[in-house]
This record gives C-alpha cells, structure tokens and sequence, in this order.
C-alpha cells in the first residue's frame, strides 16, 4: 500500500487512510479519477458516503465513451 501525498482527518481527529476507502464502479468509469487536482475531492466524498448503501457523486464525468451508471 502506497502512502498518500495528502493528509485527511475526520470530524474527530482520526486520520482517514484513502487507501481502505471502498471505490465505487461509477469512481472506475469517471473522467476525473486521474485527475490529480481531483482527488482530494473524490476521497472526501468517498469517505463521506462509505456506509451507505448507495453511492452518489454529483461531480461525476463520465469517460469518454462510456454511459453514466
């Protein structure tokens, strides 16, 4: 597991470790996954949604040529 560039902590303090952030198959087919300037955004979202059910990202783009799920 690769160490992260970028600290995150939750509301408590706790370091959040992006590596053990589930990422959802509608993260895989967006446009902005290997978008550096991105990704604090997308694991904070990821974070902030980790135990619901469902997952939504209102920032989604999808990749060209593939259908938004």
């Amino acid at each position: 597991m690769e160490a992260h560039p970028l600290r995150f902590f939750d509301d408590d303090g706790t370091e959040i470790t992006p590596d053990l952030i589930p990422k959802p198959g509608l993260c895989l087919s967006c446009a902005k996954e290997d978008d550096p300037s991105e990704v604090p955004f997308c694991i904070l979202t990821r974070f902030d949604q980790k135990d619901e059910d469902g997952f939504c990202c209102f920032a989604y783009v999808p990749k060209t040529g593939e259908a938004r799920v």
